[in-house]
Formats: structure tokens, sequence, C-alpha cells
């Protein structure tokens, strides 16, 4: 009987775990360590104005196929959703206009949908789509080769809300070749034009009389597949579900602080309880983990884990009166562009808002003249490497919920005092892709391979969304059963 110990009770080690439970079968003693007093990592809900609301990510992108397949494995297809017919907006030049469609992470493919976006001076600048110097195969900043190819605005209006909502960084730290593969692959081929790459990563558009997708929810746009999906009673269910199929022995409020190899395998010292012994190990854990548990057997994969730098941020939601939530009807969220100011001159402390009851139809308050229907909204705070971002994540709650009021009241003029709020914190939540970030997962990747038994998984890896963590989690399970199939082959 083998057993698998997994650091970490995110979404990547429970889904691991369920994997390692599919691969190894019932006799498998599978072991998850968590170091907080509750499972699902960034995947949290509360209950909030008579509704259970994600506090985490909210959605996954449903173009991947990994979650959605994932989801119907575990019976939850029933409960998948999509995002109803609202559009998002953007904050750009002192007004909210709508996003423009059709874009590669903000870079458009055709210039027209940015116009009203833009200044007639940085329209000119996107249609200019001046030429550069492109190294096939290597990386550079979004920012740095938007603003290049493309002019400021495009990168502060359209790309750096876009990345921020994703990454809780900017533009000008992250690469190109982690955030915007698709982008980067289409360089690689022809680097000519950036519009014309950004055309070649777009699919083609749907037919007009093309028959609304069949999903059992509502899709953003009649006619084409979802963009994104969650559960009904919220994404926190996945973890859950994933940790009652993988049957694992749960220990949470422990944190693994060392490693170290045994003639059949790995022992896991516990701060405060016994250590553990363990045929194989899975690490889905955040960077600065990765860094301490390696240290002292793949010192040059431990390096690359420390290069990885992390983002805080917060979220303030609130319950308000649905009848006072009427002027965000029709409108999904507004993303905010760097560097705006508000109508009082003041910078925004807020970086997006998510008008949750009219983006997701299952959330959507009913009769909006009950006296007791409420709608609820998600504010999002924190820019990587933002002093002014840095300044406000350290407020109290209060102070915090305060703040938010204020840009809510100033960018849609709602100034109802709501039903309940509450503050959710994500310290060093999001792992920022800069520059190289390949390179840094290679030497990961490349120095655990040389250690039998150990796997990694993780939003560290290969995409922060879910999807790329179910897929990482996959890779470490398979890697893991591989390795006890070959020691205990007779």
């Amino acid at each position: 009987m083998s057993r698998v110990l997994v650091v970490g009770g995110g979404v990547s080690g429970l889904a691991a775990a369920h994997r390692l439970r599919t691969l190894l079968g019932p006799d498998a003693e599978l072991l998850v360590v968590e170091a907080a007093r509750a499972l699902g990592g960034k995947l949290a809900a509360l209950e909030i104005g008579g509704r259970r609301v994600d506090v985490g990510a909210e959605a996954f992108l449903a173009r991947r196929p990994e979650a959605g397949e994932r989801i119907a494995e575990l019976g939850l297809d029933d409960q998948l959703v999509h995002p109803g017919p609202a559009a998002s907006g953007l904050r750009v030049g002192g007004r909210t206009v709508g996003l423009p469609p059709r874009t590669v992470m903000g870079v458009p493919g055709d210039p027209d949908v940015a116009a009203e976006a833009l200044s007639p001076a940085g329209l000119a600048a996107l249609r200019a789509d001046r030429p550069g110097d492109w190294e096939p195969g290597g990386d550079v900043a979004v920012g740095a080769l938007v603003r290049a190819r493309l002019g400021d605005e495009v990168a502060d209006r359209l790309v750096d809300p876009l990345l921020g909502g994703v990454y809780a960084g900017h533009a000008d730290g992250l690469g190109l070749r982690a955030t915007v593969p698709a982008l980067a692959a289409a360089l690689d081929a022809d680097p000519r034009s950036l519009l014309a790459a950004a055309r070649a990563c777009l699919p083609a558009p749907p037919a007009e009389a093309a028959p609304p997708v069949a999903t059992g929810a509502p899709s953003s746009t009649p006619g084409r597949a979802p963009v994104f999906g969650t559960l009904r009673g919220g994404l926190a269910d996945l973890p859950a579900t994933l940790a009652l199929a993988a049957r694992a022995d749960l220990r949470l409020g422990r944190t693994v602080t060392a490693l170290a190899r045994t003639p059949h395998g790995w022992r896991a010292e516990i701060a405060d309880a016994a250590p553990v012994e363990a045929d194989a190990v899975v690490l889905a854990v955040p960077a600065p983990a990765v860094r301490r548990l390696l240290a002292d057997h793949a010192p040059d994969a431990a390096r690359a884990a420390g290069e990885i730098e992390l983002a805080s941020s917060a979220l303030v939601v609130l319950a308000l009166p649905a009848a006072a939530a009427a002027p965000l009807a029709g409108r999904s969220g507004v993303l905010v562009g760097a560097g705006e100011r508000r109508p009082d001159g003041l910078p925004w402390t807020i970086k997006a808002t998510t008008f949750s009851s009219e983006k997701w139809p299952h959330l959507a308050p009913g009769d909006p003249a009950d006296p007791d229907a409420t709608a609820v909204l998600r504010l999002s705070i924190g820019r990587h490497g933002d002093p002014a971002s840095l300044a406000a994540l350290r407020r109290d709650d209060d102070d915090l919920v305060s703040a938010a009021r204020s840009d809510l009241a100033a960018l849609t003029g709602i100034e109802e005092v709501p039903v309940e709020s509450a503050v959710v914190r994500w310290p060093g939540g999001l792992p920022q892709y800069g520059v190289g970030h390949l390179d840094r997962v290679a030497a990961i990747e490349d120095g655990v391979a040389a250690l039998p038994g150990l796997a990694v998984a993780g939003a560290a890896l290969h995409g922060v969304g879910v999807p790329a963590c179910l897929a990482t989690a996959d890779a470490a399970a398979r890697r893991v059963a591989e390795h006890l199939a070959a020691t205990t082959a007779p």
C-alpha cells in the first residue's frame, strides 16, 4: 500500500489528491497537509445578502477543457452556470466605456473596436502599429512591447486593466511569454505587426445566423460558446468536492517545515506535530514554500522559485438594496485603467468592480421591488508594486470599506449604505509572471525531475486560473503514480 503526502490544500493540492485516488485506487493512503485552517486556498466563499458569494476566484476560463471535464467527472455538471448578457466596462479618460470586444488580453486585432476607449492621438498610435525588434523564443514585458508598437494609451487603458484583473500586477512588470503565450507564439511566426499577431490569435467571428449554444445557462454572446463558467453554489464548492472524492486524510492548521530523503521515499517535518513518512510527495504550495522545501535538495530549483514575486490584494464585498443597484443594470463590472483619476482628482483605490448580481443570473436579486432584495458587488484592491495600493491594503477593514464605497459612488453614483459588507484579504495571493517566468518554471521542474517521488503543482507554474492549476495537479499526480508503479513492479 502506497502512501502519498500532498503539501497544500488549495485547489491544486486537492485536485492532485483526487487524481491520485483515481490512479492509485482505494487502498492508497493519501494525506493532505494544509497550513491554513480551511481547505480551498484562493477558492473561498461567504454568505452575504442572503446568498453565497465567491470571495476568491469566481470563475474559470471555459475555453480550456480541464475545469469543465473535472466538474463533469465529479458529478457537478448540473451545477455549471455561465455569465449572462451584461457587458463589462472600462474606466478610461475620465469616463466609463464598453470593454472592447475581440482583443487578446487587451491587444486588439482591429483598431476600430478600441476607438471609444482611446483619445484621437491614442487611436492614431494604435493604427500606426509600429514595427519593432523581436527575438523568436524570447520574452519581454507586455507593457514595453505594447508601448513601443501601439502607444502608451493601449498599454494603460486596454492591456493593464485586464492583466491587473488576472494577476493583480502591472503590464510593465509581467512577461509576454507566460501571460499571453498565444500572442508570443504569433510574433514568433511573424513579428512584423502586433495587430496582425493579435488577429491570428482570435477565433473566427460567429456566423450571424448561428443558433444559441445549448449550455443550459445563458452565454454572454448568443451563438458562441461561453468564455467563463462557475458553479451555482460558488466555485468554492470545487475544492470541497475534490476533497470528498479524494478520500484523503486531511490535516489542517499544520505547516510542513522541511523535507528529507529516506531509503524508501520522503520524511516531512511538520510544525507542532509528528513527522510523516511517505513514498512520494506532491508540493502544491506557493513559490516561497517551494523555495524553502527544495533548498536542500534542488538548489537551482529553489533559487528559481525564490525569484517568483507575489502580489497581495483585497476584496470588499457589498450587499446593497436591490433598488439602489438599479444604475448597474446591464453592466457586469468595470475595470479601472492605470493612472486614472476620480472626478474629484483623487486616485482610485479600487482597480475593478464586479457587479455579481448583474454578471451571474443565479445571483440576481429576484424582484427588485422587494424591500428585502439585495444585489451583491465585489470591489477589488491591489496592484503589485504600486505604493498607493500597498498603502490601501494597510488600512483596517472599516477604512477599506469606506474607501471602496467612496469609489463606487464616484464610479456609479450609488451612495446607498450597504445592508452588509465584508473584507477578504489575500496576502501574497497571486504569483507574478515576470519576464523569463517560463525559464524559472523550467528550472523548478528540471530540479524536481531529478528527485524520485517528488512532484510540484500550483499557480506558480503554468497559469493562475483554475484550469491551469488542475492541469499541473494532474501532471504531478501522474508523475507520482508512474514513480510508484516503477518502484513496486516485480
